[in-house]
């Protein structure tokens, strides 16, 4: 009898009868179980052992709680465990249930799979990141959009790295994370998830964090680290209408320029393992059936490597939503077609594609491909030789001093300080005998989608109590709720109807508020949103778009209260999008962004509050006056806001860049190294950056570019690029960029990423609105 059908027959008896609990067998039979070749190698020997219906049950995962619920009863149960394991799978999708549970699961789980099953073919299992690991006893550190406030590259790699160490302590190998689409619609209810508005800001910003997430800008995944998710690909981000899925139907140009960057920065230098597509269609085509998107674009022009994998559900919208299939097994011919490689959250649709193979509708080349590549990293992440976690070593790391202290840094250099008029801020301890915090804000932590549960958090109102201790007394009000069912963070993705608290009841708590108010010689007012009103909207009754800009409820009401108390007030925001705060802004003379800032919120809020830290975060993205200036973001095209509206400016009412601080920085003697330069040339920017104020602090010196003349329309100005100073109260520092030819290039009228001669104008300053200004030009 020939060897290799011997082998065959041998584990085939095994495995009718149930005897192939030892891998010790195994590893002398087949090649892809000697841990001394390479990873390259077990996946080449294991794929040409299996059949294409082992390779199919790869590529498609299994959801953690619908319609099973992976707790101790069903990993303990034989039955169930080959119902749902028994023919393997890609990975397992995450439930949020606590430390010990998640690792004792996983380990049950891996184990049955390496011991029960035909080839013994482990799991990835799968976590939600975006600012910090999506479980109870979880670190939660600043929503995305505020961390962006920080302008701090090196932080987000920090941050991301803590965030994958605490992941693979449990088990988990692979985050469905960063989100790094280009947010120009801030009626989304997905804003807080994104960087911003900026298509370079967003690219820097995701090249950090997948190399926090992967240890690595090779590709590979460093030990303690997990493999690293960009989505949504592609226009996710400025949906029409600003509702969440709707289409994106933008230009090539548009999307190129836009919305395309980021992916592209970072998979040409970072490399991420996996892509996801988005939700949405563009120009008809939804991006799960978009060949031209995955595979022109993604696969050959960037040369993306590794793996695509569906966003929950997403193929079954081809066929339930988009009407672009007839039924189920259309819908999967076109998404593994277009470049969709694995289906998640579910086995649904990707089961067809055994009958598509065999009716040659779908490759096997291309299903042999996505198996191999997912084979090699499950070989390349150690899940065949060791897969289980401990207990105690994911306690330790979860309970990481130095991780909570990661957390308060990036609180403390995310908040925005809007507005400081006449210096009310910083409070000085002991100067206002009773403060009264107020607003439904202030004893509720708001922390954002996609949160974990920590240990440990404060609120303003807790922050502000341990910062003035005995040297002032600090009062309460509700002031006003928001809604009526809010629980905590983590469980915004449940799904529930929003219910807003009914105005009577908020008339009467604004009432309350005014009489502790009136005993109060300074009024701190926490206003904003909760994650029920910001929020991923993915069904009719889960809803998180929103028409308006306003405060919801009678929290403005709240507000004009308490100004009209002739008590000095000090405004801090918690929310997930940009607030057209108009009444608040003319009113109030100090105003404080602090959109959500993770579990250390109350002792940041504090800090900065009362001084011990200098303010120093920017905003990533506009906050307009009104919805009716939407779409607003500061890289517009020039005849985008040439003329005012009948009843408003044009002008934001807090532009991208700006951020306060409690001292003052000047700008002065912006120069360039050459005044002419050829297309392949670089020239040295310099600006001196001078603190006048009495207080050391950081600023955020930003670089901006405008082609004065082209081929086609350009923005009026697009950032280029940005650095981070600290400096001593009277210190100067020459700050220093250069600009190249990947700077000054855009798409001509022919559609080539080019460099065209002419002049350019190159602005450097605080802000997108304040700059200094010179002129280059490009020969």
């Amino acid at each position: 009898m020939n060897k290799g059908l011997l082998q065959v027959t041998i584990i085939s008896l095994l495995v009718f009868f149930g005897m192939n609990k030892s891998n010790a067998q195994d590893e002398q039979l087949y090649p892809y179980r000697d841990v001394n070749l390479s990873p390259a190698e077990r996946a080449g020997d294991l794929l040409n052992r299996m059949s294409l219906e082992d390779k199919i049950y790869q590529m498609m995962g299994v959801l953690d709680g619908t319609p099973d619920r992976f707790d101790s009863a069903f990993v303990n149960n034989p039955a169930e465990m080959e119902r749902v394991f028994g023919k393997g799978v890609h990975s397992v999708q995450p439930f949020f249930e606590g430390l010990r549970a998640t690792v004792e699961s996983r380990n049950n789980i891996q184990q049955y799979l390496r011991e029960k099953t035909k080839w013994g073919i482990p799991a990835i299992f799968v976590d939600e990141g975006q600012h910090g690991l999506m479980k109870p006893e979880a670190t939660v550190f600043p929503m995305a959009i505020g961390l962006a406030c920080s302008w701090n590259p090196a932080l987000f790699e920090q941050v991301y790295a803590a965030t994958a160490r605490e992941m693979r302590s449990r088990g988990a190998q692979w985050a469905l994370s960063p989100v790094i689409d280009v947010c120009r619609d801030p009626r989304w209810g997905r804003v807080d998830e994104t960087y911003g508005e900026d298509p370079y800001l967003n690219g820097v910003y995701a090249i950090a964090a997948v190399k926090g997430f992967q240890g690595t800008s090779s590709g590979s995944i460093a030990p303690n680290h997990v493999a690293a998710t960009l989505k949504h690909f592609c226009g996710h981000g400025q949906p029409e209408g600003g509702l969440n899925q709707a289409p994106a139907n933008y230009s090539e140009r548009t999307l190129r320029e836009f919305q395309f960057l980021p992916f592209q920065m970072v998979i040409e230098q970072a490399k991420p393992l996996a892509v996801m597509p988005s939700y949405n269609e563009i120009d008809g085509v939804p991006s799960h059936a978009n060949s031209w998107l995955l595979t022109e674009v993604l696969r050959k022009e960037w040369g993306f490597e590794g793996l695509v994998i569906s966003d929950w559900n997403a193929i079954d919208q081809l066929d339930t939503k988009h009407f672009v299939a007839n039924n189920k097994k259309e819908a999967a011919m076109l998404a593994f077609n277009a470049g969709v490689q694995f289906e998640l959250p579910n086995r649904d649709y990707y089961k067809n594609l055994e009958a598509l193979v065999s009716e040659g509708k779908v490759s096997p080349e291309a299903i042999d491909k996505a198996v191999y590549d997912l084979l090699k990293l499950k070989f390349e992440l150690g899940l065949f030789d060791q897969p289980y976690t401990d207990v105690e070593t994911a306690i330790a790391v979860s309970k990481d001093p130095a991780t909570k202290e990661l957390a308060l840094r990036a609180a403390r250099e995310s908040i925005v300080l809007l507005k400081n008029e006449n210096n009310v801020l910083p409070l000085q301890k002991g100067k206002y005998p009773k403060i009264a915090v107020v607003g439904p804000c202030a004893n509720e932590l708001f922390m954002g989608g996609y949160s974990g549960e920590p240990y440990e958090k404060v609120t303003l109102l807790q922050g502000i109590q341990n910062k003035v201790g005995n040297t002032s007394e600090v009062l309460f009000a509700q002031g006003c709720r928001i809604t009526e069912n809010h629980t905590i963070s983590q469980f915004n993705w449940r799904n529930e109807a929003i219910v807003l608290t009914p105005r009577e009841t908020n008339l009467q708590l604004i009432e309350e508020a005014v009489q502790v108010a009136q005993q109060a010689d300074l009024i701190i007012l926490a206003v904003g949103e909760t994650e029920f009103i910001c929020r991923e909207a993915w069904s009719k009754t889960h809803l998180g778009d929103n028409m308006s800009l306003d405060l919801i409820g009678e929290q403005q009401e709240l507000a004009e209260a308490m100004v009209a108390t002739g008590k000095p007030v000090v405004v801090y925001l918690t929310n997930g999008r940009p607030l057209s705060i108009n009444y608040i802004h003319e009113n109030v003379p100090a105003i404080v962004e602090g959109w959500y800032m993770g579990q250390e919120t109350g002792t940041a809020a504090a800090d900065v509050l009362f001084g011990d830290v200098n303010p120093s975060g920017k905003l990533t993205i506009s906050i307009p006056k009104s919805v009716g200036q939407l779409p607003m973001f500061y890289n517009h095209k020039p005849s985008a806001r040439f003329i005012n509206y009948v009843s408003q400016d044009v002008l934001p009412l807090y532009p991208l860049g700006h951020g306060l601080s409690y001292t003052t920085f000047d700008y002065s003697s912006l120069e360039l190294s050459k005044q002419k330069i050829g297309k392949d040339e670089t020239v040295e920017v310099s600006v001196l950056v001078t603190n006048t104020g009495k207080m050391k602090g950081d600023e955020i010196v930003q670089l901006y570019l405008r082609d004065k003349f082209s081929s086609v329309t350009r923005p009026v100005k697009e950032l280029k690029d940005f650095k981070r100073i600290s400096l001593e109260a009277g210190e100067s520092k020459t700050v220093q960029f250069t600009l190249d030819a990947s700077k000054l290039a855009f798409w001509n009228i022919n559609m080539n990423f080019v460099v065209e001669p002419g002049e350019f104008e190159v602005m450097v300053g605080r802000s997108s609105a304040d700059v200094l200004s010179v002129s280059l030009l490009v020969e």
